[in-house]
């Protein structure tokens, strides 16, 4: 079934809504937050419910149905609606105050999320300790006494950056179809093929250009994989633990990271081959991901756009504790999207793609998710990421002091990462990258300037790690996790996999970009001049997060449409006129009588994920 069959769910039913809410999703200049069920009489609510029953084939689900939409009209009050009995009223506390108690099959589905962010980590890990021996092997060395040192040095950039080309230019674009036909278990069942082929094929490679094909083909593995495996967590996940455990993307990632650091230690000392096994071990983590994929449910969301009812409820039973949240969640999904396909029809790929720059409120998420995802490039996490060995030897070190210190970045950037599994959903992901962003643009700068010390000083290179593991532990808890994170949740249903798309083909592209100029930069900047140019973009990074990005902690995915509905230029105002006084008045003069005027003007039903605190189901 095709998308379409969304919008004859209920005869009239769009129209009643745009007449019952008042919320242009286009244009939302009040900031409402609003439940689509809000303010409906009990009588019409219940007979709408009993329509989508029957329409769905659900007649015998329709007593949960029923409880549902009334609890996700009201979820605040829920103590006070009669037909729900104390059972009832026992889960829906338990959904507060055990918020990460879990069905078994929903901490699964995270677990081969993980798994699948751990061989992304890997594959990008494996050519940091190759660069310190395939460049002899195929005759690309940048030494400054080969005459080809320059034309090498690109060549050496290009082979780094083939699999985020091959990301960016093909691997993030194929998602969406890949989504529709297969939807998202299977894409991220062939994304794991590649990703075990391809790098035993770059093991193999007996030229420069073989390596880079097989570089480029991983791309399109890794490029498929990064934009739909924070998709499927999102859609899986509950609104009030959705970050933390959307995050465990970049958190094992990291560990992914951690790993290919840990081999390309052991393995530097067989000899020759070396840089083909540190290369080719990434195949190990995919092979479970393969076989794993599909014992997790499909995303119900996807069954819904699918039109497949039935489905998604299946599926929702096996992710929520209870029927009765199954089937909360399930028709509130199902209005939300009615309201959500009024105002936006992506019927097919080349107008989807076109729509998330001419709707407005698809624009908005647009910018947002494409702010997040560069400044993850401009901070420099990769030039160390993807060069680390190679900095450290230039620093002084051997090459298995090289290595060893890499290990250390890599340790470093798996342990910090722990703390935002809490943070993202409580501090907020806005808050983690303002607080990060200062951070870690003074201790690049300081790593560089560190360069300046004279190699006869004893603390010149201690000094240097240091400051880059300082670095990167400011890193891991936000700039880390937050861009895919936030990318995974921003963009309607209709554009979510364009969305994703364009916001992992942005940060892969400029990865690219990163890792074909650094070994040049390297030698016509010197790492002093290198560190020093991304400590100024991480500045440039943080005022364009303070004005164009707006904070999505604990909404459901479908809510968001309605902060994204705020006008750019309402949300940059907001935040140059009413914020940064109220913050100066706050934190500078210590004024405990500054107070802040909230941009979203909330309505009495706030949303159906926030009771208390911010908690929800």
């Amino acid at each position: 079934m095709s998308t379409e069959k969304i919008h004859d769910t209920e005869k009239g039913s769009v129209e009643e809504l745009r007449e019952e809410h008042h919320v242009d999703l286009s244009n939302n200049v009040n900031a409402r937050i609003q439940n689509p069920l809000h303010g409906i009489p009990k009588a019409k609510l219940m007979a709408q419910v009993e329509q989508f029953a029957r329409e769905k084939g659900m007649e015998e689900q329709l007593p949960y149905l029923k409880k549902g939409a009334l609890l996700a009209q009201n979820p605040k009050d829920f103590e006070n609606i009669p037909e729900l009995d104390e059972e009832d009223r026992a889960i829906i506390r338990r959904e507060v105050t055990h918020r990460w108690s879990q069905p078994k099959d929903m901490y699964k589905t995270v677990i081969i999320c993980s798994i699948a962010a751990a061989v992304q980590g890997w594959d990008q890990e494996g050519s940091n300790g190759a660069n310190l021996s395939f460049p002899q092997v195929f005759n690309i060395t940048d030494d400054a006494s080969n005459p080809d040192a320059a034309r090498n040095q690109w060549i050496i950039g290009l082979i780094n950056s083939g699999p985020y080309i091959g990301a960016a230019l093909i691997g993030c674009w194929l998602t969406d179809p890949l989504n529709t036909f297969l939807g998202r278990r299977g894409t991220i069942f062939v994304c794991g093929i590649f990703c075990t082929l391809t790098v035993i094929g770059s093991a193999c490679a007996q030229t420069w250009p073989q390596l880079l094909t097989t570089r480029l083909l991983l791309g399109i593995g890794m490029g498929a994989k990064a934009s739909t495996v924070p998709i499927f967590a999102a859609e899986n996940t509950p609104a009030s633990i959705r970050g933390g455990l959307v995050m465990s993307w970049q958190l094992w990632t990291a560990f992914g990271i951690f790993l290919g650091v840990t081999a390309n230690l052991i393995l530097f000392r067989v000899g020759s081959i070396a840089w083909r096994l540190q290369l080719g071990s990434a195949f190990l983590p995919a092979i479970p991901l393969v076989i794993c994929i599909y014992m997790c449910p499909e995303s119900p969301r996807w069954y819904m756009k699918k039109g497949r009812y039935q489905d998604a409820y299946r599926s929702l039973k096996r992710l929520r504790n209870s029927e009765l949240q199954a089937a909360k969640d399930l028709y509130y999904v199902h209005r939300q999207l009615q309201e959500e396909f009024a105002v936006i029809k992506g019927s097919n790929y080349f107008s989807r793609f076109t729509e998330l720059f001419t709707i407005p409120r698809v624009r908005r998420a647009t910018l947002a998710s494409f702010v997040a995802m560069i400044a993850q490039q401009m901070c420099g996490i990769n030039i160390i990421a993807f060069y680390s060995s190679t900095i450290f030897e230039q620093a002084g070190y051997s090459t298995e002091q090289a290595l060893l210190a890499s290990f250390g970045f890599g340790l470093v950037n798996f342990i910090f990462a722990f703390p935002a599994v809490w943070t993202i959903d409580t501090f907020g992901r806005r808050n983690l990258l303002l607080f990060t962003f200062p951070n870690m643009a003074w201790t690049l700068l300081a790593a560089g300037l560190c360069f300046l010390i004279p190699t006869s000083n004893a603390a010149r290179v201690p000094l240097i790690a240091l400051f880059i593991f300082i670095f990167d532990a400011f890193y891991s808890p936000g700039e880390g996790p937050v861009p895919f994170t936030y990318s995974a949740e921003v963009f309607p249903l209709t554009h979510r996999e364009m969305g994703m798309s364009w916001a992992v083909a942005t940060c892969l592209f400029w990865a690219a970009v990163l890792s074909m100029t650094f070994p040049r930069m390297l030698g016509t900047l010197g790492p002093e001049g290198s560190f020093g140019l991304y400590a100024g973009f991480n500045v440039i990074a943080f005022f364009l997060i303070f004005f164009l990005l707006p904070e999505t902690k604990q909404r459901t995915l479908e809510e968001l449409d309605y902060v994204f509905a705020v006008p750019t230029s309402k949300h940059i105002a907001y935040q140059g006129k009413v914020f940064l006084p109220y913050w100066i008045n706050k934190w500078v003069f210590r004024r405990k009588d500054a107070q802040l005027q909230p941009l979203y003007n909330f309505d009495e039903v706030e949303s159906i994920t926030v009771f208390e605190k911010g908690a929800g189901h």
